[in-house]
């Protein structure tokens, strides 16, 4: 793999402009620094949205602290990204959520960006994150839900899983979950700079580890026990998706692909999945915390084929009843049972609250899609 290189920061520059009388002035970079600002959005792709971006230089005032008012909205060539027909392609990005862009260096940053139609106003097709946004303001923001992700993914180089023998198979499962060591731990340098590049950023990165299948790893956004922090759907949504942006930038440097396939490898492998860990105030709640877990878990037993169709591509290859998976035409429930399609930890049953893990989603859902369907079926807004 190829070593990890740095982009120095552009806040240090001096830069030139032309007034509309032809008079060049120079602005003091002790008034303006300039930004290197990369805005990120979702195509239109199927049966799978992935990401676009692009690179904008602003000015940046020092005298004003930096908001996601800094970042104007900006346009694009949707028939390019399967979002609009060449005769009426322009877009709208508007910014949304932005952070520090560690990758590049200080004063720069990363803009997440909602698509919306050419005027402003209609959200696009594609724009799922609209969808959260109404569902939190019809009255899921009331309940007080709490989500968080288990994202795994899985490193290529080439065709294969990235340690794989050319043109073979490694050793069975069994040494490479949480494995140590060179002969059991492929791309380690790539997701410890993804670590420390979404804690530079602001991220709310839990953990990682290495999963089951070699070449395969596994990040974790949400709840660190840090009770000032934000963990609505939309919070989190947002900055789930900034991480696995930077994955996959990092892993760019090492020529490695990551796939976010559900079954990247065909036979007895494990799959790859996006446990979803949710609450509510409800269930939060020491007293009678268990019951409104419970009582969630039958809201979603009731909407199970419905949460099937948002919870990934190809997901049905996962989903087998095999692999640490409950079969995906069933559904069924447990404490501490990782076959089933919804797990309550042992600890949430001994203190009777906190939070329940649905392990249906696959690795390639979009985590808005989860967020509003979790969010409207637990918290019952249609």
């Amino acid at each position: 793999m190829r070593p990890k290189t740095r982009i120095l920061g552009l806040g240090e520059l001096r830069f030139k402009t032309i007034n509309p009388q032809g008079e060049k002035n120079t602005m003091k970079s002790n008034d303006y620094e300039l930004s290197a600002v990369e805005y990120i959005w979702l195509d239109g792709r199927k049966p799978t949205q992935e990401f676009r971006s692009k690179s904008r230089v602003l000015p940046i005032e020092r005298s004003k602290k930096v908001g996601i008012e800094s970042f104007p909205d900006w346009g694009y060539d949707g028939s390019s990204t399967w979002q609009a027909v060449g005769d009426d392609s322009d877009l709208v990005l508007r910014p949304v959520y932005f952070c520090e862009d560690p990758v590049r260096g200080p004063s720069n940053y990363v803009v997440l960006c909602e698509v919306f139609e050419g005027d402003g106003k209609t959200p696009h097709p594609t724009n799922k994150r609209a969808n959260l946004r109404r569902v939190m303001e019809a009255g899921g923001s009331k309940f007080e839900p709490w989500i968080g992700f288990e994202q795994e993914y899985t490193f290529f180089q080439g065709p294969m899983p990235l340690g794989w023998p050319e043109g073979g198979y490694p050793a069975p499962q069994g040494p490479f979950y949480c494995g140590v060591g060179a002969e059991v731990a492929f791309g380690r340098e790539i997701v410890e700079e993804h670590l420390m590049t979404c804690l530079e950023a602001g991220l709310c990165i839990f953990g990682i580890n290495a999963e089951v299948m070699p070449g395969q790893w596994e990040f974790q956004m949400g709840y660190r026990g840090i009770t000032t922090e934000v963990l609505d759907p939309l919070s989190i949504s947002d900055q789930h998706w900034v991480a696995r942006y930077f994955l996959c930038r990092i892993a760019e440097k090492y020529e490695v692909g990551v796939s976010f396939d559900c079954k990247p490898v065909k036979g007895d492998w494990n799959g790859a999945g996006m446990h979803t860990n949710f609450s509510t105030k409800d269930t939060r709640n020491p007293s009678g915390g268990f019951a409104a877990i419970e009582k969630a878990i039958e809201r979603l037993s009731a909407k199970h084929r419905e949460h099937i169709k948002v919870y990934g591509y190809g997901n049905e290859d996962r989903l087998t009843g095999l692999h640490e998976t409950c079969h995906i035409s069933e559904f069924k429930y447990g404490v501490a049972n990782r076959g089933a399609s919804i797990r309550i930890p042992r600890s949430v049953a001994e203190n009777g609250h906190g939070y329940f893990e649905d392990r249906r989603p696959g690795a390639n859902a979009n985590v808005y899609e989860i967020s509003t369907y979790m969010v409207s079926t637990v918290c019952g807004i249609d």
